[in-house]
């Protein structure tokens, strides 16, 4: 059923993943300039997977098992991205006192993702318990 909490959590995940890196900067640069998700290909890519995922989750309600690992495989996603972020942030290379890139709100994006993708594979979780909790009453 769409009317679930986890579709909720897995809509939210949709927007942090799916619209919210188009208005998001990732990072600034030394110059100032703001960059965005699709100058990098690779997280181009993870991103949109997350995103494919996350619909996927959302479309398969009837099968809650499956959305269980569709919803794994999209935090293992989201683990590869924050990695991507991490080690970028670290390899920069020397910057200059007047020109320091800064770290944006972008980067935290697939935390975010991650806190969602656990709450709704909890109810997911939670659902699952109460059928088979019912069916050996039956």
């Amino acid at each position: 059923m769409l009317q679930r909490i986890q579709t909720v959590y897995l809509i939210l995940v949709f927007i942090i993943m799916g619209v919210l890196p188009f208005f998001i900067p990732l990072w600034t640069n030394g110059a100032n300039e703001p960059i965005y998700f699709m100058m990098m290909p690779s997280s181009t890519i993870l991103f949109g997977l997350s995103t494919a995922l996350t619909v996927v989750a959302i479309m398969g309600y009837k099968n809650r098992k499956r959305q269980f690992v569709i919803n794994r495989l999209n935090i293992i996603s989201n683990f590869i991205l924050l990695g991507l972020f991490v080690y970028r942030a670290l390899t920069v290379s020397g910057e200059t006192a007047e020109a320091i890139s800064e770290k944006g709100i972008g980067m935290f994006l697939p935390i975010i993702s991650i806190l969602f993708l656990v709450l709704a594979n909890r109810a997911i979780k939670k659902d699952e318990d109460l059928v088979k909790s019912v069916d050996r009453l039956r």
